[in-house]
């Protein structure tokens, strides 16, 4: 299908430009969401008939969206989860939790402005982006720990996962004490209960 693009779409055009797009995605996405026309000669009349109100109207939000983007000069969000002993979360971390830590420090962000490609599923440091306007974007570092201390030390450039697998390495690893005249199966509390008896 052909449509007339009434606002710049990513990877697709500018506004005016005349594209072919599947039929799903116009019907489903662009249609509803007032972001093109079906390019038929009636809308093409309406469309020349208001480009310089469109442009303009455009160029308003894009000076906004400008103004608000500076508001997000080195933002960065912490986020304290709990994790596993090798930084895999339980959970994630997705699109929701990132607009309510946003709003929390002031900004005004929704969630279709926040392109998150796939959930956070580990503790780091990640760039997420904020698509304030389909011209104006900017990045959030979003620092995701599993403690208030932990987060200042991943801020800080610290791999906080390498530096708990060293502690443990220094510390002779992650081992149990070994008993090489234990039974199969038998744990050092049963072993003192059978002594005791």
């Amino acid at each position: 299908m052909d449509v007339i693009l009434l606002e710049r779409v990513e990877k697709l055009g500018a506004i005016g430009d005349v594209v072919k797009v599947k039929d799903g995605f116009a019907r489903n996405f662009l249609l509803p969401n007032k972001k093109a026309l079906r390019a038929n000669e009636a809308n093409r009349k309406v469309f020349e008939a208001n480009r310089a109100r469109i442009e303009s109207d455009n160029a308003a939000r894009r000076s906004d969206a400008e103004k608000e983007a500076g508001s997000f000069k080195d933002a960065s969000v912490t986020l304290i989860r709990q994790s596993s002993n090798v930084g895999q979360l339980y959970g994630s971390v997705a699109v929701r939790d990132l607009v309510d830590a946003l709003v929390a420090d002031g900004h005004k962000v929704s969630k279709s402005q926040i392109v998150l490609d796939r959930p956070i599923k580990a503790i780091g440091v990640y760039d997420v982006r904020v698509q304030l306007h389909p011209e104006v974007a900017v990045n959030v570092k979003v620092n995701v720990a599993r403690s208030p201390e932990e987060a200042e030390m991943q801020a800080a450039g610290v791999d906080v996962m390498a530096q708990v697998f060293e502690e443990g390495r220094d510390q002779g690893g992650f081992t149990e004490d070994y008993d090489p005249n234990a039974e199969p199966g038998v744990t050092a509390e049963t072993q003192e209960e059978q002594a005791q008896a």
